[in-house]
């Protein structure tokens, strides 16, 4: 068996690299939102309020967990995983860089956090996205992700996805 050249690991939010890569998931995600929804993309303010509102810390242990992955020795994505309550994990904040997808970072970072989900004794994974997120969508149903009914609100959540483990 050929070793992948995707090296995934635990890393703090608080970490440099780290940090880059969430501010890099949000323009991403906040730019699409803000072409399909005002046709601009977003601002540096709204980029750093996003920030300042949901910082990720809750990605931290015991609560959670943020993963980062290098392709071929360099940084080119990141996912996160939190506790909802003993048998349920949220997945949250998967990202690859550009230049790095469609080279199978997506599935690698599903597969290390459903490894961390079951470390947890986690018996079922969730997510909320968006319906433009067309890309994530079909990366989230090819990992097995099923519809689930709204477990949470919020105006990014539109769609709900549930697995078993």
């Amino acid at each position: 068996m050929t070793p992948s050249p995707w090296a995934i690991a635990p890393r703090p939010v608080s970490d440099p690299v780290s940090a880059a890569l969430l501010r890099e998931y949000l323009v991403d995600v906040a730019d699409r939102w803000y072409v399909l929804h005002h046709g601009r993309t977003s601002t540096a303010e709204e980029i750093e309020r996003h920030l300042a509102e949901d910082p990720g810390d809750d990605l931290e242990p015991p609560r959670g967990v943020l993963l980062v992955a290098e392709y071929g020795g360099r940084v080119a994505g990141c996912a996160g995983l939190r506790r909802l309550d003993a048998g349920t994990a949220k997945v949250t904040r998967v990202f690859v860089r550009p230049e790095r997808r469609g080279l199978g970072g997506g599935p690698a970072l599903l597969d290390a956090l459903e490894a961390v989900a079951r470390q947890w004794r986690a018996r079922r994974l969730v997510l909320d996205t968006r319906l433009d997120l067309v890309q994530a969508r079909a990366l989230y149903a090819r990992h097995g992700f099923t519809d689930i009914p709204p477990y949470r609100t919020g105006p990014y959540s539109e769609v709900w996805l549930g697995k078993e483990l």
